[in-house]
């Protein structure tokens, strides 16, 4: 199994009121992804980190296999669900994918 972990903060022009109904539209259709892109196991949409994190929302996500991450990168499914309800709104983008060794 691997993990793929997306953080990004909202644009600075973004008003605070708009966040709630972003991250509702980005939760659901990242979600709606698995079943969808190959090798996409589970989906988990971070909406409210702690308040010592340096990012506002985060993607955590496990795939079966380390080239998954690649396959949904390029998936057209995942590039119109980035393209729409993402990338417009976001910047700051971090990303940390990861193998557990007992994997």
């Amino acid at each position: 199994m691997v993990y793929h972990i997306v953080m990004w903060n909202f644009k600075k022009d973004i008003p605070e009121e708009k966040k709630p109904e972003l991250k509702a539209a980005m939760a659901e259709h990242l979600q709606s992804l698995v079943g969808k892109v190959p090798g996409l196991l589970t989906v988990e949409f971070v909406t409210e980190p702690v308040s010592a994190s340096t990012h506002e929302i985060a993607l955590v996500t496990t795939m079966e296999k380390a080239e998954d991450v690649a396959v949904y990168g390029s998936h057209p499914e995942h590039v119109a669900v980035a393209d729409t309800y993402v990338r417009p709104y976001v910047c700051d983008r971090a990303c940390l994918n990861y193998q557990p060794k007992n994997n």
